[in-house]
């Protein structure tokens, strides 16, 4: 199992339990509305977050190696030519 896999299950079943956890509390249901609300947007920004980071390391990765592309990369010289 990857580890984005295993985050992404870890993040459901917290949020399954936050939800189920607010909906029998005993509150008014108005209440677990905005409890619910704030917590999914919470989940939302936790998700990007970890979204923003690994597009950040992909272009890293990405730019390194393109670098390195380019840097291996030479034109050839006159003096072989015959």
């Amino acid at each position: 199992m990857t580890t984005g896999k295993a985050l992404l299950g870890v993040l459901a079943g917290i949020a399954t339990g936050a939800v189920i956890g607010i909906l029998l509390a005993p509150d008014k249901a108005d209440r677990s509305r905005k409890n619910i609300s704030k917590k999914s947007e919470d989940l939302a920004d936790a998700i990007n977050e970890k979204i923003d980071e690994k597009f950040e390391a992909l272009l890293k990765t990405l730019s390194g190696k393109v670098k390195s592309t380019k840097v291996g990369q030479h034109e050839p010289s006159d003096a072989q030519e015959d």
